[in-house]
């Protein structure tokens, strides 16, 4: 890393980031109870899936952290509950929160570009995995046949 790299405002984002993926561990794990009618066993093995995938992001984070010779946080991000259990608005949801975390990730790009190539990497890796994440909701919450985007 170059000496007149500031890792603080790195850590604090790298733990927003610990802490939004930890809060989809419990969004996801959530949702997976509460999916109901015909199509419940493939929604739910891919919400067991997503929430496994946010606890590993959660520990990538903390890795990044840790790398840093920081202290990862405890917190989890927000819990909201909507009491909409519709699958339809439980994907709008995590439309949502994939959203948000790519922004995240995004903004980690910016803070460690040219800084340190460990974390660039992480975060490309990061912003690419949500990129294609966010794609693959976008097209589960569109009706058959539709091809362009969810419009939200």
């Amino acid at each position: 890393m170059k000496e007149n790299f500031d890792k603080s405002p790195v850590v604090a984002l790298l733990n927003e980031i610990l802490e939004t993926e930890l809060a989809g561990v419990v969004h996801y794990t959530h949702y997976a109870l509460m999916i109901f009618g015909y199509n419940r066993i493939p929604i739910v093995s891919w919400m067991n899936a997503q929430a496994d995938e946010s606890l590993m992001h959660a520990r990538q984070a903390g890795e990044m952290i840790t790398h840093l010779g920081e202290h990862p946080s405890l917190a989890i991000g927000p819990l909201l509950e909507t009491h909409k259990h519709d699958i339809k608005d439980i994907m709008r949801e995590s439309l949502e929160h994939e959203g948000a975390a790519l922004e995240k990730y995004k903004k980690l790009l910016t803070l460690v570009e040219g800084h340190s190539v460990v974390l660039e990497e992480y975060a490309r890796q990061m912003i690419a995995s949500e990129e294609m994440h966010h794609s693959e909701v976008d097209k589960m919450i569109r009706e058959p046949g539709d091809i362009a985007a969810y419009k939200s």
